[in-house]
């Protein structure tokens, strides 16, 4: 078994790698291209493996001559077999200490770190992402996994007493008690395929819930590989089950399977409003937690610091592509500096090397799939024609490239009344438009009906303006690393307001956990 690093993964490591991880990442990708791509892989139910009506195939965006699996196709059938396993293995694991749930739950996040470079090397050739961004994403899952552990301790099981009954001849003892829901289906997106299927899946579980996840379609090997850990940590039959499949014939199904007591969702506004109704419709109201992407917004004041700025803006627009729900989409700069940031800007992303992400040069990769690489080409023209493209704007075709979906990374601009301001694109672009004041910018930002993160360059003064004004549940200020990006366990909690999220309590955060369960307020008179 793989031992871990000397040395602790976070996203602070991927600005100052040692030699050792590159190392060592290599040797995973050399091992996992040599014995790991092309296998077929099962449904996992009630302990189980559970083959599906057929397969349908995983190929890299990198290059899609690269077949990284073959996967069981589920439908409604699978869907509810899932869930009659999470709901047979109910009881016991509601039943099981939480303290006990809690030593199988940090004993998984173990293997986690144990196998970081082998899962880091499937994310990378899975989703496309770079090594470090891979690497750090996976070590995030062992932390998540950690803090919700540390959250229940911290909070003695969320067992409470509660003062006696002022009643004269008896005595009433009174406690709180939060106690598990039930069965509770987890449906992740492709970017982030393990730590966002176990950001939930975690705190679910050691509050003693049953659990169906079900993956991004592209990215089911990922999830897999972080089921398997859970699978080895010890956890008994049917307490955690994976489907591999469609949103249409399993996500749905799933979602809308009456004995389904909550469901976390991450992904699109559209289909998580549609969830979030549904969630209502039933016989009762169910939980239903849900992160639904982000429009996010950079603000940067006549003072702030450009250089800053512009390497932050940088980072937050183009990391993993653009697509990641906190990337930095539109800026609003100050007239007087416009110019000035633009230059460095378009500077800063002329010097991206793009390409099989795998490589340790190469900071950008692919997108992630055909309709993707569609879908920027769209709208690339689109700002062509009404706006100005800085620098990129083009599909990338030359050489290997032309044997995925790579674009360039793309600066431009469009009149700030155009649609392009307002939609979320999920592509490396980000448009940047002059306001006169930081109050214009504070309220453009504002306008979406999204409120996941948001960006400040500027001064003390401004940046407590900034925080009291702006509508995000994620707010940087003066930070190079990443202007709306870089979230990590105990240091920054991540969940969106408004149309961003459901409940405003953020992943990561003291007030994450508790969602999970349900209070009884229990009296008991002798």
């Amino acid at each position: 078994m793989a031992t871990a690093a000397p040395f602790k993964l976070t996203y602070s490591t991927m600005f100052d790698p040692p030699a050792e991880l590159h190392q060592r990442f290599d040797a995973a990708l050399a091992a996992f291209r040599q014995h790991g791509m092309g296998r077929s892989w099962p449904h996992w139910i009630g302990g189980k493996a559970v083959a599906g009506q057929g397969e349908f195939e995983g190929r890299s965006p990198i290059d899609r001559d690269w077949l990284l699996g073959r996967y069981a196709r589920g439908d409604a059938q699978v869907a509810d077999a899932a869930v009659q396993a999470a709901r047979a293995a109910w009881p016991g694991w509601a039943a099981t200490p939480w303290r006990q749930r809690v030593a199988l739950l940090r004993r998984a996040a173990r293997l986690i770190e144990e196998r970081v470079y082998a899962i880091s090397a499937a994310v990378a050739l899975e989703v496309g992402k770079n090594r470090m961004e891979s690497l750090g994403e996976v070590q995030e899952t062992a932390d998540l996994f950690d803090w919700y552990c540390d959250q229940m301790e911290a909070h003695d099981g969320f067992d409470r007493p509660l003062p006696d009954d002022p009643l004269a001849g008896y005595v009433s003892h009174n406690r709180s008690v939060l106690k598990p829901y039930g069965v509770w289906v987890v449906i992740a997106p492709f970017n982030f395929p393990v730590a966002l299927a176990g950001g939930p899946l975690a705190p679910a579980l050691v509050a003693g819930n049953t659990v169906v996840v079900k993956g991004g379609e592209d990215t089911t090997l990922s999830t897999w590989l972080l089921i398997e850990c859970l699978r080895d940590a010890g956890l008994p039959d049917g307490v955690v089950n994976l489907v591999c499949g469609d949103g249409e014939h399993v996500g749905a199904p799933l979602a809308a399977h009456p004995q389904v007591a909550g469901l976390t969702f991450t992904g699109s506004h559209a289909v998580g409003m549609g969830l979030l109704r549904q969630s209502v419709a039933g016989r009762w109201p169910r939980p239903f937690i849900a992160e639904m992407g982000g429009k996010n917004a950079t603000i940067v004041s006549r003072h702030g610091d450009l250089e800053r700025a512009a390497l932050g803006i940088m980072r937050s627009s183009f990391g993993l592509s653009g697509q990641k729900c906190s990337a930095c989409s539109r800026v609003y700069v100050e007239q007087p500096v416009a110019a000035e940031l633009r230059e460095r800007l378009v500077a800063l992303t002329e010097k991206i090397a793009v390409g099989d992400p795998t490589l340790q040069p190469n900071w950008m990769g692919p997108v992630i799939h055909a309709a993707a690489q569609q879908r920027y080409r769209r709208l690339a023209d689109h700002l062509h024609a009404t706006g100005q493209v800085f620098t990129g704007g083009r599909v990338l075709e030359e050489g290997a490239m032309a044997r995925g979906w790579f674009v360039a990374p793309t600066v431009a601009t469009a009149p700030l009344d155009d649609a392009a301001w307002v939609d979320e694109h999920f592509l490396p672009l980000v448009l940047v438009g002059e306001v006169a004041s930081v109050d214009e910018g504070i309220a453009r930002a504002n306008a979406s009906e999204l409120g996941l993160t948001a960006g400040f360059y500027g001064t003390p003064e401004e940046v407590r303006h900034f925080h009291q004004h702006i509508e995000a549940g994620v707010t940087y200020a003066n930070r190079p690393q990443g202007a709306t990006t870089g979230a990590w366990p105990g240091y920054q909690p991540f969940g969106g307001w408004k149309g961003s999220g459901t409940t405003g309590k953020a992943i990561g955060s003291f007030y994450y956990l508790p969602q999970y369960l349900r209070e009884q307020s229990q009296t008991v008179v002798e």
